[in-house]
Parts: structure tokens; sequence; C-alpha cells
């Protein structure tokens, strides 16, 4: 299974973005699709998530302000960022997940925001 994350780029902090993450396989088997970001230094974390039903969370940092989605049809998980701030610069990842435990990673894709 392959994930190809694109969409990131450099923007001026409140200006959006809306980075997308291709799937080579259906989506529709995974029970949960999800966004991670890393900045530098930092760990790892979930910004937000997508189950086959449909039912998204988000961490405290972007609720209100990103909104994840999937689109069977097309394979493909999307987070529209909007409002972004400095500290949203990091390089996101796209995540596929099976129960009990298979998962799979894109290679990520770079956000900076920055004046």
């Amino acid at each position: 299974v392959q994930l190809q994350a694109s969409g990131g780029g450099l923007v001026r902090p409140g200006r959006s973005l809306r980075p997308s993450c291709v799937v080579s396989e259906s989506i529709a088997s995974f029970d949960v699709m999800a966004w991670y970001r890393q900045a530098p230094g930092d760990a790892r974390n979930t910004v937000a998530t997508i189950t086959s039903g449909g039912s998204a969370n988000y961490a405290n940092s972007v609720k209100g302000r990103f909104t994840i989605s999937r689109d069977n049809s097309k394979n493909t998980v999307s987070l529209q960022m909007n409002s972004l701030k400095p500290e949203d610069t990091a390089v996101y990842y796209c995540n596929a997940f099976s129960k009990p435990s298979t998962t799979y990673w894109g290679q990520g894709t770079l956000v900076t925001v920055s004046s």
C-alpha cells in the first residue's frame, strides 16, 4: 500500500492550505484515516482522524480551523487547514490504519507558515 501526500507549501499566517493524500488501494478497507504532523525536534502527533463511518476527531490545537475529509471514490483523504498559524509549521503525514494493528504511512508534505 502506498500513500502519496501533496499540497504542502509556504503560506502567510491566516491563510489556508489543503494537503491531500492519495492511497494506492481502496481507503474504504481502512478503519481509520489520519493526518499527523511533526515539527523539528518534536514527536509525531495526531492532527485529525476520520473513521470509515465518517466520524472525525481533532487535536485541540486545530479544532475549528482544520477539517479532515475522505473521498472513497478517489481513494483520497484531505485536510483543509484554515487560519494557519506559525505553530502549524511541520511535516504533515497521512496514515491508514486497519484493526488490530496494520498501519501505513505516506512520505510527508512540508507546511511552513511564516510572514
